[in-house]
């Protein structure tokens, strides 16, 4: 069974920066495809970006919508990924989610049913 247990949410003013962590334990962080999804109020849970862990590199992926403002990174010796958010928009406002994936080879890695383990989520608010 793996925990994960998101921080670093809050509010910014748009055009800012914020970066969220997400700390794993319980299973073997390094094998895991790592991701955050966000969930607004009134819409539906959005993929945001993902990390897949290989041999010699990592393979990131993202949403359109954060794509060139987000980066995605993991520090397996931390048993962390982040993920970190640059000009912040109001439309960004949402709960983050953390997420973990033993494989992606039936959903792919954008689909929220790919991953078996989830984080409580953590707020972060984009004021205007």
């Amino acid at each position: 069974q793996v925990q994960l247990v998101e921080s670093g949410g809050g509010l910014v003013q748009a055009g800012g920066s914020l970066r969220l962590s997400c700390a794993a334990s319980g299973g073997t962080f390094s094998s895991y495809v790592m991701g955050w999804f966000r969930h607004a109020a009134g819409k539906r849970r959005e993929f945001v970006a993902c990390v897949i862990a290989d041999t010699a590199d990592d393979f990131r992926y993202y949403g359109n919508s954060v794509k060139g403002r987000f980066t995605i990174s993991r520090d397996n010796a931390k048993n962390t990924v982040y993920l970190q958010m640059n000009s912040l928009r109001p439309e960004d406002t949402a709960v983050y989610y953390c997420a973990a994936a033993s494989s992606y080879l039936r959903y792919g890695v954008r689909a929220s049913e790919t991953y078996d383990y989830w984080g409580q989520g953590t707020q972060v608010t984009v004021s205007s």
